[in-house]
């Protein structure tokens, strides 16, 4: 087990629009606190809109101030250079640290051109995919609405197999975010989730994303199940990165340590780098 964490590769600050508590400078020096090497600031970059319910927004509450009265999502224009700026300021405020820029693009299959249009104001060091709505009729929606309509099963096999389309469609990330997304979402009253009820489903979504030499990420905002990682590398799977998620100082790098010793307990080392993915 290495004596240093891994870097955390999936943080959000001010910088991103769900986020109006985050702190990239508060972050920083939380990092520095924890003796954390790395950190990436991944700040959501979405150009999706998406249908909301009133008992969905109660679930998510920081979407209200984005949502219009036909309950749709519009999440505003991230300014890309301001955004790079404070990257600047912090990496002079805080040498010893390294500070990557990035960014967590949501859906980013379904608007290539935008998408493209903002990573040109890079350079971006570290970017992730991510789906966090799923395609329904007239649009998109998150899970807590899906789950007003189906079954918790029912919405991780639709996750799960959208995955593959992100993946075919978009070459603009190179690290997939939380592939267990749709379990933040599993409620509390019915049998707790088992990933193995699920293992065709997230074989296929692995095989997918090892198929394209991506990264998966182990987010530890829910700590992934270790089967997972299993099945990643039994499917091809080379790298892995370790994402936080956090959107507070305070969370940041949380559970790291656990799931560093679970990675290489499946035969994933560091890279040379505190930043660099881990590798099999």
């Amino acid at each position: 087990m290495p004596d240093t964490l891994p870097g955390d590769s999936h943080v959000h600050s001010e910088w991103s629009w769900d986020t109006s508590a985050g702190d990239m400078v508060g972050t920083c020096a939380r990092a520095v606190e924890i003796g954390l090497p790395a950190v990436a600031f991944t700040e959501h970059l979405d150009f999706n809109h998406w249908l909301a319910t009133p008992e969905s927004l109660e679930v998510s509450p920081h979407y209200l101030p984005f949502t219009g009265d036909d309950l749709v999502v519009r999440p505003p224009v991230f300014d890309a250079r301001a955004y790079l700026a404070a990257i600047d300021d912090c990496r002079e405020r805080f040498p010893g640290l390294r500070i990557l820029s990035g960014l967590e693009i949501g859906e980013p299959h379904l608007n290539p051109d935008a998408v493209a249009g903002i990573l040109s104001a890079g350079p971006f060091d570290r970017v992730l995919g991510s789906l966090h709505c799923l395609p329904m009729a007239g649009g998109h929606t998150s899970p807590p609405v899906l789950l007003e309509q189906v079954k918790p099963g029912e919405l991780v096999r639709r996750y799960l197999a959208e995955v593959p389309s992100v993946v075919a469609a978009s070459d603009a990330f190179a690290v997939f975010a939380h592939i267990d997304y749709a379990i933040r979402f599993w409620p509390a009253d019915v049998a707790p989730f088992e990933a193995a009820d699920f293992e065709p489903e997230f074989r296929h979504a692995l095989r997918a994303l090892a198929d394209s030499d991506r990264t998966l990420e182990v987010n530890t905002r829910l700590p992934l199940d270790p089967q997972i990682v299993g099945w990643w590398r039994e499917e091809g799977g080379r790298t892995v990165s370790f994402g936080s998620d956090a959107h507070l100082p305070s969370a940041l790098a949380r559970g790291f340590r656990e799931a560093a010793h679970m990675v290489e307990a499946h035969g994933f080392r560091p890279g040379r780098e505190a930043h660099d993915f881990w590798t099999r």
